[in-house]
């Protein structure tokens, strides 16, 4: 008797919800969906062009809507080998974070797991997102920045050096793939 006492004791335990604990979603899924007029305006299949740390860039980049409309996907590929002979590659999944509204993006690239595991947390100003990761070896700034008249994105990384000042990483643009 007492044993069947103990497990219906701890079976309600389990399932009664602590004071102030949060409510998990509901399992038919989030009632709120991603949505931001400037983000919506990624989607699609760009081309990289621009500088990486000096070096011509070309990439291909497929951005599209995933997990219920919570993230957008950037896949980035590179073209061709960079000097190193290093063929880059990223998944990057951007989505919202509504409680405090910040936009938060998770980098997944050719780097492994050490550089994957800091997130960005980012703000959006007028047209441009800019996203911070406080990676183990410095401070690392993202920014996507719309042009209306040429219907493109720039983007620009940053990353402060030991001295403190911000180096440009990244210096490109996101122009449509037309092919």
């Amino acid at each position: 008797m007492n044993e069947a006492i103990t497990l219906a004791v701890s079976l309600w335990c389990v399932a009664t919800p602590v004071s102030g604990a949060e409510t998990p979603p509901p399992l038919d899924g989030p009632r709120q969906i991603f949505r931001d007029e400037l983000v919506e305006r990624l989607p699609g299949k760009w081309r990289l062009r621009g500088t990486l740390v000096g070096e011509a860039v070309d990439h291909s980049v497929q951005i599209d809507w995933v997990l219920n409309h919570q993230f957008l996907r950037l896949h980035e590929k590179a073209a061709a080998p960079s000097k190193s002979g290093l063929l880059y590659e990223a998944m990057v999944f951007i989505g919202r974070d509504n409680a405090s509204e910040r936009y938060v993006a998770h980098w997944i690239d050719v780097f492994g797991g050490r550089f994957s595991e800091t997130l960005g947390y980012g703000r959006r100003d007028g047209t441009t997102i800019e996203f911070l990761f406080e990676y183990p070896d410095g401070p690392f700034r993202t920014s996507f920045r719309w042009d209306p008249e040429g219907k493109s994105w720039h983007w620009l990384m940053r990353q402060k050096t030991p001295l403190g000042a911000w180096k440009d990483f990244l210096v490109a643009t996101l122009v449509p793939d037309s092919g």
